[in-house]
């Protein structure tokens, strides 16, 4: 080893302080020798790891940011749920009517078909597919019928779905087609005011025509089903209690009202023009057919 003195600041070392050096490096050139080996191969081991440790940090993924605000990046389960089809959101319920197509009611009197062409009326159309397709009328009841003038339905057995339809109005459609025997119409309490109930015509109602009733399909199958729902109880149920209540205000008042078990979208066939189904007497000039 050095000894202590041996070396001075730079710029003041003289001759004479060199000569000592090169005499104590002349008498131990082996011990020197190991000595500087030991240094040099000490300062490399730690230049190869410090070089690692840099190589290994410059490899690192940088940790990935939190979204702002903690927000999650994938949407919430709730939004996914809001954006899906629901009776509880008529917003959702937004499906494409083909140009013509039919639904298939089974009912407690029996079962029938509806063919539908959207050109006659295309909202009431393309909001009547909807309701069928996402099983609206499931246990809905028939709860105003008038022998030869209409048999009304459309309100639901759940009273939390009827509470969100009840406005959800749609627009108006023009009247291209008139309220005869057997035809499918949207029942109103006004202009513009048309959400989910229903009316078949018993008989040929053209003076419904002048009132706005936009007929947009017809019974093409089971229209003798249709004569034979339960009348007895005529216009008895209260349309305000059925909406508040549900199903559960028919059980208790109207035991026997008629209801539909299922309502489905059944293929169509090619459009056509079809007969009303038989002939009735003129129907008695009652209450149009409305929302109370």
């Amino acid at each position: 080893m050095f000894a202590q003195g041996s070396i001075q600041a730079p710029g003041t070392l003289g001759r004479g302080k060199v000569s000592r050096i090169a005499v104590f490096v002349s008498r131990r050139p082996e011990s020197l020798r190991r000595f500087v080996q030991s240094v040099i191969m000490k300062a490399i081991a730690t230049v190869i790891v410090l070089s690692a440790g840099l190589l290994v940090h410059a490899q690192a993924p940088a940790p990935k940011s939190a979204p702002a605000n903690g927000s999650p990046t994938r949407p919430s389960a709730a939004h996914a749920a809001a954006a899906s089809p629901s009776l509880l959101n008529p917003a959702s319920l937004k499906a494409k009517a083909p140009a013509v197509f039919k639904a298939k009611f089974t009912t407690n009197a029996g079962d029938f078909v509806v063919e539908v062409h959207r050109e006659w009326a295309p909202r009431g159309a393309e909001r009547f597919y909807n309701l069928v397709r996402y099983g609206y009328f499931t246990n809905a009841a028939f709860f105003r019928v008038v022998p030869g003038f209409v048999v009304q339905f459309g309100l639901s057995a759940n009273p939390a779905v009827n509470k969100i339809w009840k406005t959800a109005t749609i627009p108006d459609d023009p009247v291209v087609q008139s309220n005869k025997r057997g035809y499918l119409v949207f029942a109103t309490a006004g202009p513009n005011t048309r959400t989910t109930q229903l009316f078949i015509n018993y008989a040929d109602n053209a003076r419904l025509d002048r009132m706005g009733f936009a007929p947009f399909g017809n019974v093409v199958e089971g229209m003798d089903v249709v004569d034979k729902i339960y009348p007895v109880y005529g216009e008895s149920p209260r349309q305000d209690l059925i909406t508040e209540q549900g199903d559960a205000y028919l059980k208790a008042k109207f035991p026997d009202i008629d209801r539909i078990k299922l309502a489905r979208i059944v293929p169509a066939i090619a459009p056509a023009t079809h007969a009303p189904a038989g002939a009735k007497p003129a129907a008695k000039p009652s209450l149009q057919p409305a929302q109370h």
